[in-house]
């Protein structure tokens, strides 16, 4: 497929008593990604984390930040966790008015613009912005907790998006986050999923190093290629 696939594990499933440990730990796994959900309590029913915590965790990892806003206006919060050390932001299509602005603005500021979508939200809402992102997030879940089960019509939804990505000439990552697991790993990367979130699926299986594999070992039987 000639496709790096990446593996990026949500700390909304870590333990939050030992975060920085949990952060060490992945990176001795040969993790690359985290990803990192941020929620209000207003777009989504669940409040996490902030800036703050982000900028504490920065000190003491390499990992790349994939930090995933589901928070309203997020416009107003993407310079701070930019400047906390966010790498890449991305913002709900559903929660910013002016969608191209705030995907230039992360830009702008040094990070890379990605957008998300909810289930349910059609992709023609990013047709024109699409070239500008470099990621576009898929939930496959309704967002606001860990632990749901993959929604069926979202692997079409990816394959759609597949090809408006191809046919438009972009690189553009996909990313889809909700119910992955080792199981339907190879099914997603298939459909054209580059970067796989997991939470519950991913943490609540340790030693991390050998859940990894388990991932990259049932990709590689699949497709025959190397490397999460």
């Amino acid at each position: 497929m000639g496709r790096e696939i990446i593996l990026s594990p949500s700390l909304l499933s870590a333990d939050f008593s030992r975060l920085g440990e949990e952060m060490a730990a992945l990176e001795e796994a040969g993790i690359k990604w985290a990803h990192i959900d941020v929620m209000d309590g207003m777009f989504v029913p669940n409040i996490t984390i902030g800036p703050l915590v982000v900028q504490a965790l920065r000190k003491n990892s390499k990992l790349f930040f994939d930090c995933h806003l589901m928070v309203e206006k997020p416009e107003r919060y993407v310079k701070d966790f930019i400047d906390a050390g966010a790498d890449l932001v991305c913002v709900h299509a559903e929660a910013t008015t002016h969608l191209e602005r705030t995907l230039t603005l992360i830009e702008d500021l040094g990070a890379k613009p990605a957008v998300a979508l909810n289930p349910a939200t059609p992709l023609e809402s990013i047709k024109y912005v699409l070239p500008q992102c470099y990621m576009v997030l898929l939930m496959s879940v309704n967002p606001g907790f860990g632990g749901q089960m993959f929604i069926p019509f979202v692997m079409d939804k990816i394959r759609e998006l597949r090809a408006m990505i191809d046919a438009a000439g972009a690189k553009t990552l996909i990313q889809v986050d909700g119910g992955v697991t080792p199981e339907n790993a190879a099914d997603l990367v298939e459909a054209g999923v580059d970067v796989l979130v997991s939470g519950s699926a991913f943490f609540k299986f340790p030693p991390y190093k050998k859940r990894h594999e388990m991932f990259l070992f049932l990709a590689e039987n699949r497709f025959g290629q190397n490397g999460f």
